[in-house]
């Protein structure tokens, strides 16, 4: 049989098929680098360099690449890269890119990525990517549309000098369930907010952050300094924060310690606990159904945050049932206590908060109030503690752009109560200007006197008291300030309120060389003091008990709380005790000399002062004297029957 010659399509296949078989020998897909780093770079708008590239062909390729290398944005100076890669493995569906261009990733593998996320501080960074944002696809800006993710043994150093951050992240993909994309998993180690922190999260696949569909769930725990954050739930869109199911419960040592981790500023506080429901709704972040304590106060209500270009608004409901003062004194620079019963002993008459004067100098810190503007309104139902004469509490608190209004606090004491409407504003770097307005209106002496535990008495207090200053305490506004105040009391037991109304220690000396008993009845008390540039001064004081009328004039001085007062006793009745001098108090304000006046002493003729001509004067007191005590008063009664009364005094001089 004659041999059957190739035919000529036999030889061009062989030589194709050769030419494969040669390509394939020198083929090296390193040629394509190039190609790969700009689309790469265009993707993701910065530089992107690869060592070597390989590709696994198929319906959808996989592009292998070693060593990546990815850069800082434009313009951005920083001494190392933003992420180094050992590998890097991208399926791509080649189907949707051949029909439309379309990058669509449905796996990415990351081995162990070192990533460095730097900001500066002037608040750039170099982990902001366009795609991120989710753009819809075929629009300009669009990024890839990336489906699972996995990463392995990743590292992530971010540091951030405006948040105190040095923060290290060990991140990987945990095992996937059946259908699902491995879960996000990161261990949190470094500092933030000067403060070591801990942590751990895990949450969906990365980037299933884009998927509007799907909750992406979160667990996150989170321990900055004292603070401990405990997030579990799931998020509707995360990065266009859609809506949220999250249990948050927060735990730590003040609450003035989460403004760095939620831009809110608080007042310093006792240890807290809290938990409740965070919510998204109408672009507004709810924290919800809230339920805890803060020191020996209990908490409940509902914090409404909405984000806003300029400030944070947030707006708080707060309820207590039973509430601790001290909880919130760190509201008015105070030091927070640490949640230890309010009914403990009281420290000794006169001593004063960081200071050995009457005021205290501790400073009032306002924190960082500019953050979030700010509306609160609170309501405690009870006031605990054994020595507290106050019942309940109301406050309406305003924060706007840092000032600080209450408007007013209220305290109920008995049948009456004590309003007050508080300004503060940031005075400088160090100084806060007050101005306080106070309403006296019926406040039970009873009420007051029973939380001495050791005195009694009935009767009402009234009046009005106003201050203004600046300074970064109590003292130095006070000692600054300018005011008045008017006080009126009508019932009553002398004794107690000398002694423990006022919180110094000179109380029985002064009763004793005031020639009264340790228990008198008070008809009517009238003061009226003017403030002037931190002096005190008396326009009119005057005490009509059942043993004598006292009245007195002086000064006291808080820029150095030192007093120079006098007082003089007129007695109704004939008392061994009496003394017809007046009474001289000097010295330093917590404790001073109470002496007779030498010199009258000496004279023995000084003039007995009328009542009528102490109480003319008055007549223009009585409005304020009504509104802090009611229309039918002892106070009100004398001065008429004062002002009808002819003053032979006035009419005749005495002799000396």
């Amino acid at each position: 049989m004659a041999q059957r010659m190739p035919r000529p399509w036999h030889y061009i296949v062989g030589v194709l098929v050769l030419g494969v078989i040669v390509l394939a020998m020198v083929w090296n897909w390193d040629w394509f680098i190039p190609l790969a780093s700009r689309i790469a770079s265009g993707q993701l708008g910065r530089p992107v360099g690869i060592a070597h590239l390989h590709v696994r062909i198929a319906v959808n390729p996989v592009l292998e690449a070693d060593d990546v290398v990815v850069g800082n944005p434009p313009g951005f100076a920083a001494a190392a890269p933003f992420a180094r890669i050992a590998r890097l493995a991208v399926t791509v569906n080649g189907p949707a890119y051949v029909r439309s261009r379309a990058l669509i990733v449905p796996g990415l593998e990351i081995d162990r990525p070192d990533v460095a996320a730097v900001a500066t501080p002037d608040g750039h960074n170099n982990w902001t990517f366009p795609f991120i944002t989710g753009a819809p696809s075929g629009k300009a800006g669009a990024g890839p549309q990336i489906g699972d993710l996995r990463i392995t043994d990743g590292h992530v150093h971010v540091v951030d000098p405006a948040l105190k951050a040095d923060v290290e992240l060990a991140v990987a993909t945990g095992t996937e369930a059946a259908g699902q994309p491995a879960p996000l998993t990161a261990a949190v180690t470094g500092s933030y907010d000067g403060q070591p922190i801990t942590g751990h999260f895990v949450g969906g696949a990365l980037l299933s952050l884009r998927d509007k569909t799907n909750p992406y769930p979160v667990d996150l725990e989170l321990a900055n300094g004292t603070t401990r954050i405990r997030l579990q739930g799931s998020v509707q869109g995360p990065l266009a924060f859609a809506g949220t199911n999250l249990k948050l419960h927060l735990e730590g040592g003040s609450l003035a310690d989460l403004m760095p981790l939620t831009g809110i500023a608080a007042p310093p506080t006792p240890p807290f606990d809290i938990t409740g429901d965070l919510t998204y709704a109408d672009k507004r972040i709810r924290f919800d159904n809230i339920a805890g304590r803060v020191g020996r106060s209990d908490v409940d209500g509902t914090v409404t945050v909405t984000p806003a270009a300029e400030r944070l608004q947030v707006a708080a409901d707060l309820h207590s049932r039973q509430v601790d003062l001290a909880d919130l004194g760190g509201a008015v620079g105070a030091a927070a206590t640490d949640g230890a019963p309010a009914d403990r002993a009281p420290p000794p008459r006169g001593r004063a908060e960081a200071g050995s004067g009457v005021l205290p100098t501790a400073r009032i810190s306002l924190p960082k109030l500019r953050a979030a503007d700010v509306e609160l309104h609170y309501h405690g139902d009870h006031i605990l503690g054994r020595s507290m004469p106050l019942d309940d509490v109301t406050a309406t608190v305003s924060i706007k752009n840092g000032d600080v209004t209450l408007h007013p606090v209220s305290f109920g004491v008995g049948k009456g109560h004590i309003d007050a409407t508080v300004v503060l504003a940031p005075a400088g770097d160090a100084n806060v200007h007050a101005d306080v307005h106070v309403d006296f209106r019926q406040v039970d002496v009873a009420r007051l006197l029973s939380a001495t535990h050791t005195f009694g008495g009935a009767g009402t207090i009234g009046g009005h008291a106003e201050l203004e200053g600046t300074g970064d305490s109590t003292a130095a506004i006070v000692g600054d300030g300018n005011g008045e105040v008017k006080l009126f009391m009508v019932g009553g037991d002398l004794s107690a309120l000398l002694v423990d109304l006022s919180g110094l220690e000179f109380g029985n000396a002064l009763l004793s060389a005031l020639g009264l008993p340790q228990r008198t009845q008070v008809r009517c008390l009238v003061s009226d003091f003017a403030l002037r540039h931190g002096v005190l001064d008396t326009r009119t004081l005057l005490v009509d008990t059942g043993e004598a009328n006292v009245t007195g004039k002086g000064s006291v001085n808080f820029r150095d709380e030192t007093v120079s007062y006098q007082l003089r006793t007129e007695a109704k009745h004939f008392s061994i005790g009496s003394l017809p001098a007046p009474v001289d108090i000097t010295g330093k304000l917590k404790s001073p000399r109470v002496l007779p006046d030498a010199g009258a002493l000496a004279a023995r003729g000084a003039a007995a002062v009328g009542l009528g001509l102490l109480l003319t004067p008055l007549a223009a007191l009585l409005p304020t004297i009504q509104l802090g005590l009611g229309e039918d008063n002892d106070c009100g009664a004398l001065i008429r029957s004062a002002e009808q009364t002819p003053n032979p005094a006035a009419a005749k001089p005495s002799k000396r």
